[in-house]
């Protein structure tokens, strides 16, 4: 029996955020045997000549100008900061602590857009908001036993990722896609580079841990690929809550790979997050405004140097 296109949506962003969370884990993986600004560096080489190779194909590269645009400056500048600061949370804490915090970003983002562009947002909806963040403030727990000063990292993260998100809704159409996904990941590779020293200096890495870089900057354009065949593919306001598999997905590989239990504050708080996330969703679809948390966003709602 053949799948419905929103069904087939569903399976192409759950795709989409399994190879997103994979390319997560390998990067905390490789966060054991060198410095987060070598990964940001190396991986960032091979998603730049991935991206560049498929820009060039496609004729985004046509008018370098373009990528000079203020907002896709902005936008560039937001991913560095954001990707520093993600991997460093992520190499500190368990892999689905982080991306528990960053389920607040549809959150942030459409907070934002009311604050900064004056967008409508009902009580409803500001409710939301002021649940969602309670649940990343119990999966933080600042001031009690568990309190890591790297989820407040990870909360920089979520800030970097709203401006970059508010941003990227500020380029205009006719500015490639793929040309600000390549100067983005450019800059990425570029500032790991002038890390790396800071960091602790280099490590030569062997033939597979330049493989396992290699695959993850592969995941990230797969991850982007399926992403955007799903949102083609389906209504928006039925494949958006499919993009919190990725949460589940970061569960079972820290458990997996790393030996991560989550404990209940964590489980609670991204009960939280995804109960908010999920009504925002409906509100909005209600009030026939899905832009704010369902198409403004990164399908990860994580930096990944794209």
């Amino acid at each position: 029996m053949p799948l419905s296109p929103n069904m087939r949506a569903a399976l192409f962003m759950t795709v989409s955020l399994a190879g997103f969370t994979v390319n997560d884990a390998i990067t905390k993986y490789m966060a054991e045997t060198m410095n987060m600004g070598q990964v940001m560096f190396v991986r960032g080489v091979f998603a730049t000549l991935f991206i560049a190779a498929l820009a060039w194909h496609q004729g985004a590269l046509a008018n370098l100008r373009l990528a000079l645009h203020p907002m896709v400056l902005v936008r560039v500048v937001g991913e560095v900061v954001a990707t520093v600061t993600f991997l460093i949370a992520l190499a500190q804490l368990p892999i689905a602590i982080v991306s528990a915090v960053l389920q607040a970003l549809p959150l942030a983002v459409t907070m934002g857009a009311a604050l900064i562009y004056g967008e409508t947002v009902g009580w409803r909806r500001w409710m939301s908001i002021i649940v969602g963040f309670a649940g990343v403030a119990i999966i933080v727990r600042p001031g009690f036993e568990g309190f890591s000063v790297y989820s407040l990292v990870a909360l920089v993260c979520v800030a970097f990722c709203t401006g970059r998100d508010l941003a990227t809704r500020r380029i205009p159409e006719r500015i490639p896609t793929l040309l600000i996904s390549t100067a983005t990941v450019l800059a990425v590779s570029i500032c790991g580079a002038f890390l790396v020293q800071p960091m602790g200096g280099w490590t030569h890495p062997n033939t597979f841990d330049l493989f396992l870089l290699a695959c993850a900057a592969g995941l990230l354009l797969v991850g982007y690929q399926f992403i955007t065949i799903s949102l083609r593919t389906g209504d928006i306001s039925f494949v958006a809550p499919f993009r919190y598999t990725g949460l589940l997905f970061s569960i079972l590989l820290g458990f997996l790979i790393f030996g991560d239990i989550p404990d209940f504050p964590m489980i609670a708080g991204s009960a939280v997050i995804v109960v908010s996330g999920l009504y925002m969703l409906y509100r909005e679809r209600v009030v026939g405004r899905s832009k704010a948390a369902s198409e403004s966003v990164g399908p990860s709602m994580a930096p990944d140097g794209l």
